[in-house]
């Protein structure tokens, strides 16, 4: 949610694409798009989804509960279907987190969605915004968070003699570019939410299988593309233009970087 000059990706139909696949990717990985802890069954439940960009998420899981208002928020809509494509269910609303909680807002929500923050927020912002959602939610509301843990990034190989150098080489370069690319908060959700107030926290971790992590690779490719296309900095779009095909090259020859997983869900009580 950081300001649309600020925002790190594109905002086009490839990182919108992208965010779509991510999506799928990540629900098919943790079998669920809302955690089974979290009650669904009742009527007219109020549904947030903060950092919506395309509203993927919202438009999942639509469907599937009864009745629900289901609201996206984000500090521009510019990755959205157009407004009257949406279901009548559905609806945006511009809020950056960095802001205060609106008041109409304050202990409205049943149930709210965060995730792929890792690249939005810097490490000491986040304790702050997670003080936001509890306040956005009702009491005995939910929130789940999800991200990938950077820190336990590894690079695989299907075969002892393929190569990662040139993978490794670009990681580096990318997390050199922005302070917000290297995330060291996402080990410790679940300690934020308990220090905001959150009881039964719960984090779910998953380490993708390998044909899953391959294509969680392969989208995760077209973030660097779009970097070297917005970024300012020439010599870093130079390096990202140089490295990239030959990290597609070592990509097809069975190389690929994954990481573990978390989902964290708390309660407010």
């Amino acid at each position: 949610m950081a300001s649309k000059a600020d925002y790190v990706f594109t905002r086009d139909f490839l990182d919108n694409n992208r965010i779509n696949l991510m999506h799928f990717l990540w629900t098919k990985l943790f079998g669920f798009a809302i955690h089974p802890k979290i009650p669904t069954e009742a009527a007219n439940l109020r549904v947030a989804d903060v950092g919506t960009g395309t509203g993927i998420w919202l438009l999942d899981v639509q469907g599937a509960l009864n009745e629900a208002q289901l609201d996206g928020f984000d500090i521009s809509f510019d990755a959205a279907p157009p407004t009257e494509t949406l279901p009548a269910d559905v609806r945006f609303r511009h809020w950056d987190v960095r802001d205060d909680v609106p008041q109409d807002l304050k202990g409205v929500y049943d149930i709210i969605n965060v995730r792929f923050f890792a690249f939005v927020l810097l490490n000491d912002e986040i304790p702050r915004v997670v003080e936001k959602l509890f306040t956005l939610l009702k009491p005995g509301g939910y929130l789940q968070w999800g991200e990938p843990d950077l820190e336990s990034l590894r690079f695989d190989t299907t075969k002892p003699e393929a190569k990662t150098d040139n993978l490794r080489e670009l990681f580096s370069l990318l997390s050199v570019q922005d302070p917000r690319l290297k995330p060291t908060w996402i080990n410790h959700l679940d300690e934020i939410f308990t220090n905001s107030g959150f009881v039964e926290v719960e984090r779910v971790t998953r380490d993708a299988p390998p044909h899953l992590a391959f294509i969680f690779h392969e989208a995760g490719l077209m973030i660097h593309e779009q970097i070297a296309r917005k970024t300012k900095n020439e010599y870093m779009a130079g390096e990202l233009s140089r490295l990239l095909p030959a990290a597609v090259e070592e990509t097809r020859l069975g190389a690929y970087i994954t990481s573990l997983r978390y989902l964290v869900v708390g309660k407010k009580p």
